[in-house]
C-alpha cells in the first residue's frame, strides 16, 4: 500500500438512480423540460435506457435552506 492508493469517494454515492437528466448521452431541449438523447430522441428527464452513462457535472445540486433571521437582542449578555 502506497500513499497514492486511497479510494476516492463518489460525488453522489454509489446508488445512483439512472435518469436521462444527468446522462452523458443526453442534452436538455430549449425549453428545459425534455432531454434530447443520441439514441432515443426526445424523451422525459426521468427516463433511462441501457446506454446510460453517469455524468456527475450535469446534476443540479439542491438549494440550501435559507437561514433564520435572528434578533440582535438574543446575543446580548
Amino acid at each position: 500500500m502506497g500513499i497514492f492508493s486511497k479510494k476516492k469517494k463518489p460525488l453522489f454515492g454509489r446508488n445512483i438512480e439512472p435518469a436521462c437528466e444527468y446522462c452523458e448521452n443526453g442534452s436538455p431541449t430549449i425549453d428545459g423540460q425534455m432531454i434530447k438523447c443520441k439514441y432515443k430522441g426526445i424523451i422525459s428527464k426521468h427516463d433511462s435506457c441501457k446506454k446510460f452513462i453517469y455524468a456527475p457535472l450535469k446534476r443540479v445540486p439542491k438549494r440550501r435552506p435559507s437561514l433564520p433571521q435572528y434578533d440582535p437582542d438574543e446575543f446580548k449578555l
